[in-house]
Order: structure tokens, then sequence, then C-alpha cells
């Protein structure tokens, strides 16, 4: 039987190895950390009690994902999907609100309500085929080619100054911005309307759904099928040296994949020094200082639907977002600062004991920074939420310069697996219509790092797996949407 080993048990090492097992392969995971997820870990990081994700917390993408779809990740899980998908407050208990319903959002934004429609509805009436346009490399024909050139507009449209033209109230422009802040670039940039586009018209399609219980949920569900089909997993396992692994014999069929970052491979003596140079070349971008709170009852919210939202971008209006993210561009940090924060707590009673309540939260800070955000974040909150200070039990704060010794792979506290540019979106981490394989006869990478990138997908991971079989001569590579639904049949 032919042999795979993952480094890595985040959900693209995960993803690839469920395909891989059912294809038949022996697999083998190794994992660095004592626990298995990498960025879907759920931790009592704070107070007993109180259940806390490590990295990724909710996932606009999961389902809309063909390789979750092929999985059945929707009946593995359960699934809390809620009417606003996000929130964003102003000052004087004012709000943003992206609803599911398109329309009711859009009713509420005032003069923007046609604006908003022209923008996000046609993309989130086809998200199929936005999915398949962002979800593989892009030097390919999209199967829904009018659907990525509206995309590929739109991307255009928001990436330049002229973005101020297209939504005018303070509510509006906010509820963009905030979104597009995802992509911890420069704003207005390519790269931040690439993300935010895409999250923005999955809000308004299946929606910003989590996890009861937390994301490991997520990775409880495919480690389960992995040793259903035979597969082992080892924690503790931290690899260092490739050339010092184990992992078979390529010429009799057995693969090594790499869920981690690229510069892993460089410590094989084989690796041909063109490739080295581009591994090396490939860049690492501004990172994530999280801290997780502890609360004693729900955030205190002056804006009621605030209160209703999961996810809520505290940031202010779009000149404040803008500044925020630019800011950390040039190397600084704002003292009113952009937070990503997610209340889970909000529709999910087993994340606190009763009455209280978990919040997650993270700012964007320059690669490599050791700024522990607890105050920036607590005095940003409080902003909108007046009485937040009170409510906090405990803090636990990782600054992004202690994130690579969590999870090996996010160089720097880059958390988005390399820096989040259209250079490197079509580079990531090579210039290739295949960037999951390597020059090395059976190395494979499967990490955020190749296409189509960060979120919880399993994307990078399926198409790695894809390429291992399509080496193998398992199946033809142009029908891989047909090989997925013969897996999970």
């Amino acid at each position: 039987m032919r042999r795979a080993t993952i480094v890595g048990s985040g959900p693209n090492g995960l993803a690839a190895a469920v395909s891989l097992a059912r294809a038949g392969y022996e697999v083998r995971v190794l994992e660095a950390a004592d626990n298995a997820g990498g960025g879907l870990r759920t931790t009592a990081s704070t107070l007993p009690g109180f259940a806390h994700d490590v990295c990724s917390a909710v996932h606009p993408a999961a389902l809309a994902s063909p390789f979750f779809r092929a999985f059945g990740l929707a009946e593995k899980v359960d699934w809390i999907t809620p009417e606003i998908s996000y929130a964003h407050p102003l000052d004087g208990g004012r709000a943003g609100v992206a609803w599911r319903d398109i329309e009711r959002t859009a009713a509420a934004l005032g003069q923007d309500a046609r604006a908003w429609l022209a923008l996000l509805r046609p993309l989130s009436r086809h998200i199929d085929g936005v999915v398949d346009f962002t979800g593989n490399q892009l030097l390919r024909m999209p199967r829904d080619p009018v659907t990525a050139f509206r995309y590929a507009v739109r991307m255009l449209e928001q990436a330049t100054p002229l973005a101020r033209a297209s939504l005018r109230t303070d509510e509006g422009s906010a509820l963009l911005s905030g979104v597009l802040a995802h992509a911890n670039a420069p704003l207005p940039s390519l790269a931040g309307a690439a993300a935010g586009l895409l999250l923005a018209a999955q809000a308004h399609a299946g929606g910003w759904m989590y996890p009861r219980g937390g994301a490991q949920r997520i990775a409880d569900a495919l480690i389960a099928d992995l040793q259903t089909h035979g597969g082992t997993l080892d924690t503790g396992a931290r690899v260092r040296d490739l050339d010092t692994l184990d992992w078979g014999d390529p010429s009799q069929g057995d693969v090594l994949l790499l869920n981690t970052s690229p510069r892993l491979a460089l410590t094989l003596d084989s690796i041909p020094s063109s490739y080295a140079r581009a591994l090396r070349g490939y860049r690492y971008g501004p990172a994530a200082a999280k801290v997780d709170f502890a609360l004693d009852g729900p955030v205190p919210w002056s804006n009621q639907e605030v209160a209703q939202s999961p996810t809520v971008h505290v940031g202010g209006t779009r000149d404040e977002v803008w500044a925020s993210e630019n800011a950390v561009a040039t190397g600084r940090v704002s003292e009113r600062p952009y937070v990503l924060t997610v209340q889970p707590s909000v529709f999910d009673d087993s994340r606190a004991p009763e009455g209280k309540a978990v919040l997650w939260a993270y700012i964007h800070v320059p690669h490599g920074s050791d700024l522990d955000a607890t105050e920036l974040i607590t005095r940003q909150i409080e902003r909108f939420a007046p009485g937040f200070r009170d409510r906090v039990l405990a803090t636990h704060s990782v600054p992004a310069s202690d994130r690579e010794a969590i999870n090996p792979a996010e160089i720097g506290g880059d958390v988005l697996g390399g820096a989040f540019t259209i250079s490197q979106a079509l580079r990531r981490p090579v210039l290739s219509t295949r960037p999951w394989r390597t020059p090395v006869r059976g190395v494979y990478l499967a990490s955020a790092s190749t296409p189509p990138g960060p979120g919880v997908n399993g994307m990078a991971g399926w198409h790695a797996a894809s390429t291992v079989l399509e080496d193998a001569g398992t199946f033809d590579a142009l029908d891989d949407s047909q090989l997925l639904a013969d897996l999970f049949a």
C-alpha cells in the first residue's frame, strides 16, 4: 500500500489526509502541538468552562467549499447560521448591519441601498461561480466566466480611492470597509477588495456560520473520518528537518505533503536551487495580535442589533478603518485600531458557564510585533459598548511574536500563510498551474501558502491531494469534481 505522510493537522492537512485515506493510501498525520487541529483548535485559555478558538472562529467559506460539500460537513457538525452575518458599530449607537437577507440589509442603508444591491446581489446570487474562481489557482479558465468577470470588475472598483464614491453613508461605507479589512492589507487595495467582496457575498448567500462548541468540531469530524479509513495522527511530533523524516520511498508511490510554511521544504537537500530561491522570496505579511476574553455576561453594545451579531467589526468610520490598516502597512499600530471580534456565546451557550460569555478578538500589527493588544482592544470595544471593561473576568493575550510557537506555519504571526497581495495570489508560493507540486519527487505543498490561500475551506489540501492522485495516474485533473463525488459517495 502506498504511504502518505502529512505534516500539520490544520484544515488543509486534514482535508488532504481524508482524501488520500479514502483513495487507498496508508495515511499518517504528524502534528507539532499536543492537540490536533492547527487553526481549528478550541481550548480553555482563560478560565475553566470557557472555550476559546485558538485561530479561526467563524467560517463563511466552509459550507460553500466544494471539498466540504463532498465531505458532508454540514451533516457532521452542528452549525449555527445567524440572521446577521456581521455588524459594524458607529459612535452614537448607530451601526451598519449585514443581514443574510440582502434586501433587509439594503433597506437600512438609506441612500446606499441601491449601491449595496448593485455591488453584492449579483455575486451572492452566483456564489458558486465566485467560489470556483477564487477557490483555485488563477491561471485557469473559470467555470463561470461571466461571474468571474463581474467579480473582477467590482474588485477593481473597490481597489482605488474612487471606492469612496460607491457608498456614501457612514453605515454603508463602514460596513464594507470592515469586511475588506480582513485581508490585513493597505486600504483601498486589490487584495482587500478581493478578500472582502468574497466574504461580503458569502454573507448574503449561505451566511457566516460557526460550529456549536467551537472550531475544534470541524477538526474532530475530519479526524474521525481519517481514522475510520485507517489513517493515524501523532501529536507532539514536531518536524524540523525533512531529510531526517522517514516518509517512505517516492519510487514506490509514497508521498509527503506539507501543511506548513513552504520554508520547511528548504530542509530537503535535494531541492533544486531555483525552487529554493523562489521559496526564500515568498513574503510573509503583517500579523495578528489576539486576545481571548472571559466575560461576566454579554458585551453591552450600545446598539442592540450588534448585540445579536456573532461577528462584529470594531473600527469606527471607513476613514478610521483605512487609517488603521494603512498604519500597519507602514509598521505602526493605530491608537484606534480595527478590531475583528467574535462573540460566539450569543447563540452558543456551550462556550461559557451559564450567564457568562466568551469574546475572541484580534488586531492587525506589524510582522513579528510583541505588542500585547489587551488594552487597545478593551478601549476600542468600550467605545461602542460602555461597561465592557467591567465585565472582563480574565484575558489571554497572544502577541504576534508568540504565534509561531503555537503554530509553526504562522511565520512572524502572519495568520494568512503569506502576504495577501495580488502578485502572491498568482505565485503562491510559485508561479505554476499546479503550485501544490514541488520539483522534489513525491513532495507536495498543502497549506494556505498555496491556492486558494487562507480560509477554512480545505481546498488547498484537496488540491494537493488531487495533484498526488493525478501524478499517480488515478484520475484526470480536469475532472476533480467527479473524483470528489466518487471519494465521498
